[in-house]
């Protein structure tokens, strides 16, 4: 029996391999947008807008991977890699306004991350941030400041906690009032970090399916059939276990920053963790969908 295959089919099979990869690409990718579609809706943002916006992102992504291959970032190169129109990347690239992923961390959230782990800044019998005084050369929030920051000066970094509701201030003395940086009283803030974090964790998700380089960290626990209160009570677990894995995890960052003085090759890295809970889709709402849908 002849079981050779002409170039012909080879392509054809390669082909259709590579179709169902973009379709499955494709599927995932829609499901990853429901939440970022109906943060946008929420914020006024339509669909012409963001697909208008969109270019810029494919076009900025396309170099991105063409400077990974080593080759050369043409607008013809930009253009078929990205699908967008010559002439729409030709005025993108114009522009030379790339997109800043990663943003330095800003000197409140440096200074409330050291007050929250480092040994030297919490209380050896509870764990918890000390209480300071406002000023002083030693033990203050002043020299905590300066610690971490000799071009932002003190006072500057103190409203800025107070700003983000993260310290209670008590006369001369201030509290770490927060578990974790998360600045409410800042919209543009949270918007920031939903962007960093978001964009991190989706990235190694596409590092693991794309690369055949060593997996990054990317998992998670999944339940159904749960009560309200039990899905609450975990929550509040999984609260706990961050609180105790972000002191650990920054305070070995912390000493691996200081004892790696200017590598040769710098690298980043982000660790963190999510809970989310949501009432489960009855069948009678699972219907009403999939009739919404056909119509």
């Amino acid at each position: 029996m002849d079981t050779s295959f002409s170039s012909e089919t080879k392509d054809a099979a390669a082909h259709s391999r590579g179709a169902g990869r973009a379709e499955l690409a494709m599927r995932t990718a829609l499901t990853l947008a429901r939440p970022i579609v109906r943060w946008l809706l929420r914020q006024g943002v339509q669909y012409g807008a963001f697909v208008a916006a969109l270019k810029r992102v494919f076009v900025e992504v396309a170099a991105e991977e063409l400077r990974r291959q080593g080759r050369r970032c043409t607008d013809s190169a930009l253009s078929v890699l990205s699908g967008v129109h010559r002439k729409d990347v030709r005025a993108l690239t114009q522009l030379g306004r790339a997109l800043q992923r990663d943003k330095p961390f800003s000197p409140a959230s440096l200074v409330f991350t050291r007050w929250a782990t480092d040994p030297r800044w919490r209380d050896p019998a509870s764990g918890r941030p000390l209480r300071l005084p406002r000023q002083g050369e030693q033990g203050s929030f002043e020299a905590l400041a300066r610690e971490v920051s000799t071009d932002v000066h003190p006072r500057t970094l103190l409203d800025e906690l107070q700003r983000l509701s993260l310290v209670h201030i008590d006369g001369p003395w201030v509290e770490l009032v927060a578990q974790s940086y998360v600045p409410s009283a800042d919209e543009a803030a949270m918007a920031e970090l939903l962007a960093a974090n978001g964009a991190d964790h989706l990235a190694a998700a596409v590092h693991n399916l794309t690369t055949s380089e060593p997996r990054l960290l990317e998992q998670s626990v999944f339940a159904s059939g749960l009560s309200q209160a039990s899905a609450e009570a975990l929550g509040v677990l999984a609260r706990r276990l961050w609180a105790q894995d972000f002191a650990c995890m920054a305070e070995q960052a912390r000493q691996r920053c200081q004892a790696d003085a200017k590598p040769a090759q710098p690298y980043r890295m982000r660790f963190g963790v999510y809970y989310y809970m949501e009432p489960e889709a009855s069948e009678t709402d699972a219907a009403h969908a999939r009739k919404g849908s056909s119509s």
